[in-house]
């Protein structure tokens, strides 16, 4: 799909599909992973301003390790579960940084009652290694790294509601890199119409109405298919649009406003000039 300012072009048939990811989106996250990979080589490194040898990652790393240890608990109820960090890796986040500024070293729990442990436990993953599980990969045949745990179709949905899920996260936590990286993987999974559905209400129950980057391809995605998904998942095409009124709202005006404009550019190839092709109907004189 084009970048979120361009106009969304609605197919007229049900073959064509949509590409949600952008190709700007990918060069950016493979040119940050190469400068990623240039790091740390050659025996001497300057800072950009050539005052004196640059830090040695590994030391900054080790500084890290070094930092206290918090406690995370996340979910609620039987959910509840206790993860661990260090405090140094967490307040890269601007959220976390905020909360542990001020907190004595031997009370450093913090309570994330609503947040999902699998979205929780990628972010650690990133945080630590730069990555998570899918990781991004260029040889793979959909960019993803092969998860045998999981269908080869995302037929519920679970799939693409773990990369919302992140991607949420790291927009609350701070964490535009994280986000970025979430969102490239979404466009990478290959789901069903019922699986869409689902993240479809994940993204409308947890994003602002005016993200343009997650919700405005969802509603594009189901304007451009819809006349042939929505048989796939009757039922569950219909309760959303009951349940989130904005999002049938949103479906139904860009396949509209798509409309307008095949019409306006049938009118003006009507004629020479460009004027309009149906002309005004000449009313009947009686004398």
């Amino acid at each position: 799909m084009a970048d979120a300012e361009d106009p969304v072009q609605i197919a007229e048939s049900g073959e064509a599909d949509v590409d949600m990811g952008t190709a700007e989106e990918v060069q950016e996250i493979e040119d940050d992973n190469a400068e990623a990979e240039g790091e740390g080589e050659g025996d001497e490194t300057t800072e950009p301003n050539g005052d004196g040898p640059a830090s040695n990652p590994q030391t900054i790393f080790l500084e890290y390790l070094k930092s206290p240890i918090v406690q995370l608990v996340v979910g609620d109820g039987d959910e509840e579960t206790t993860l661990t960090a260090h405090k140094a890796i967490l307040t890269k986040s601007p959220y976390f940084n905020d909360l542990l500024t001020n907190a004595s070293d031997d009370e450093l729990v913090l309570s994330l009652p609503d947040e999902h442990l699998d979205a929780v436990g990628c972010f650690l993953q990133y945080q630590y290694t730069g990555e998570y599980f899918p990781r991004r990969l260029a040889n793979a045949p959909d960019g993803l790294e092969s998860d045998p745990s999981v269908p080869s179709v995302d037929d519920t949905g679970a799939q693409l509601l773990k990369q919302a899920r992140v991607y949420t996260l790291a927009q609350k936590l701070g964490l535009p890199d994280l986000k970025t990286l979430a969102h490239s993987k979404i466009h990478r999974i290959n789901s069903t119409a019922v699986g869409e559905i689902a993240y479809a209400r994940y993204v409308y129950g947890n994003t602002p109405s005016d993200d343009v980057t997650i919700r405005k391809p969802v509603a594009a995605f189901w304007a451009t298919r819809s006349h042939v998904l929505r048989h796939e998942a009757e039922l569950e095409f219909k309760a959303m649009c009951l349940e989130y009124p904005q999002f049938g709202f949103d479906v139904l005006s860009l396949v509209l406003d798509q409309r307008e404009k095949r019409v306006r550019e049938r009118e003006e190839d009507g004629t020479p000039g460009g004027s309009k092709g149906r002309k005004r109907m000449r009313p009947s004189v009686n004398i």
